[in-house]
Formats: structure tokens, sequence, C-alpha cells
């Protein structure tokens, strides 16, 4: 279930709910806020859970010592754990609104669409995967109802993110993949850019920089030794880097569009995600 990765999914919510002013003028209750958190956690892991299924073939031979591929889990358990999650999520979804509960259902569809049949197209892949990350985020936009539709916009940002960030992985097992960084990192650029410029009020600029200043040392520090060395092994680490501190740019979102304790919060999230990396697999 990919543990390590477990609080981006909620970073996402508390970043979608403070988009749309939820810590400013919260008209709901918190535990439907929770509600959200809580499903966006499950439908993740759901989500990683059938990505193992879906490539059990593919992981046989190339990472053998996977759960389902070495034999600790039976390809049947781990079928009825990842589509039980994801009925979990998209439960919990609906008892926190019925907006929430239709978009849980529309992010469902997209990681099936991405674990079962996109993730090996080089283009549509990380695609799917970003609309994922995008669908999340506006998973937490949707705890006050259908968001305005000026803060749609906002669920590009995590689609060019992830889409960067798949685009690195795909030469986690081979190497030999610098064309793919030398995009990723023009993509992380613009999200930066797009974050510091998009909507945000002179005075909150000086709360947000920071922000920005450690995402961008999390994501290119890794991506830069990943293109000098382009090993598996450095790629690998990059492509870490890169799911983690989806945390930190969830922080910097918030500061931008609501206050800076907000993104201090979530920001409290990465040391968990950074403990539990250090036992347990992020890619």
């Amino acid at each position: 279930m990919r543990p390590p990765n477990l609080p981006t999914a909620a970073a996402d919510i508390i970043a979608g709910a403070a988009i749309v002013g939820f810590f400013v003028n919260n008209t709901v209750l918190v535990s439907d806020f929770l509600l959200l958190v809580i499903a966006s956690i499950f439908l993740y892991a759901g989500g990683v859970v059938l990505n193992d299924v879906f490539d059990f073939k593919i992981d046989a031979v190339e990472r053998p010592n996977r759960p389902i591929p070495s034999g600790v889990v039976s390809l049947k358990m781990a079928s009825g754990l990842g589509f039980g999650l994801l009925i979990i999520g998209v439960l919990l979804s609906f008892l926190s609104n019925f907006t929430a509960g239709f978009v849980a259902l529309l992010l469902t569809a997209a990681i099936l669409l991405y674990d079962g049949l996109a993730k090996h197209h080089a283009f549509f892949g990380p695609l799917a995967m970003g609309t994922c990350r995008g669908l999340n985020l506006f998973l937490g936009m949707s705890v006050l109802g259908l968001p305005h539709i000026s803060n749609w916009i906002y669920t590009l940002i995590p689609i060019v993110y992830i889409f960067a960030v798949t685009l690195i992985s795909r030469g986690e097992v081979h190497g030999n993949n610098k064309r793919n960084i030398a995009l990723s990192g023009l993509l992380y650029a613009l999200v930066i850019i797009f974050i510091l410029f998009y909507n945000t009020k002179t005075n909150v600029i000086l709360a947000l920089i920071p922000f920005l200043i450690l995402f961008a040392l999390a994501i290119f520090t890794p991506l830069v030794k990943a293109y000098k060395i382009n090993s598996p092994e450095s790629i690998k680490k990059a492509v870490k880097a890169g799911v983690l501190s989806l945390v930190i740019m969830d922080a910097a979102l918030a500061v931008s569009t609501s206050t800076w304790w907000v993104g201090l919060t979530i920001l409290l999230l990465l040391p968990l995600s950074l403990f539990l990396s250090k036992r347990f697999q992020v890619t």
C-alpha cells in the first residue's frame, strides 16, 4: 500500500480544502473534511495495491521481490484488498457530501484506467497518473460542494507535476532516460512559476517563497544527480523525492491560496512520509 505515500494523499485534500476557503470561511462540519482525508488515503492505497495486481506478470520478471510475485501475498488476496479499499474510499466520500462522492467515483475510474490500461503508454501513462492526482486535489476542493469553476485550474498543477515524476520513473529499471529527466525539469519549473505568480497577492509572496525554495531544493537536487549519473538507483531516488515532495507542493499551494499556518500544517506530514520511507518502498 506504499505507506510513505499515503500522507501525500492527505496533503492533497488539505490543499484542496484550502483553495476553496475551508479554513477561512468554514460552512461544513470538520468531520466531513476528515472523512475526505481518510477516503483519499483509502483510494490511494487501493490504487497502488491494484497497480501491483495488474503488473504481477511484469514484476515476476523485473521486480520478483515484490509481495505478489514473491508469494508473500496471493493475487486473489491483493485483488480483494485493492478493490475493497477503493469501495471504502468512495463510500466515505459520499458520507462527506454527494459532490465528493461523485468526484471519488471519477477518481476511482481514473485509477483503474491507469492501472489496467494507460500506464504502459509513453504519453497517456503519465497523463493518467497526473489526472489521478488532479482529481484527488479536486476531491479536497469538493469539501464545500462543487467548487467554483475559477478554482478548477489548480487541478492542472498536480497533473503537470505528476506527469513529470512519472516521466522520470520510465528509467527506474533500466536507466538511460536523460531526455525524460530534462523535460521533467522544465515541467517542475512551470509548476513553481504557476504557484508563485498565479493569483498570488503581493503580501502572500514573502510567506510563500520559503516553501517554494524548499520545494525546489527537494525536487531539483536529486533530479540533477539523476541526469548526471543516469543509473536506475539515482533515478529511483529522483522519483522518490518527487513523490514525497508532493507534501511540500501542497503546502505551497495552501499558502498561496489560504494562510501560512495551513501550509505549515501540511508540511508537518513530510517527516511522517520520510520516516515511513525508511521502512517501506515508495515506488
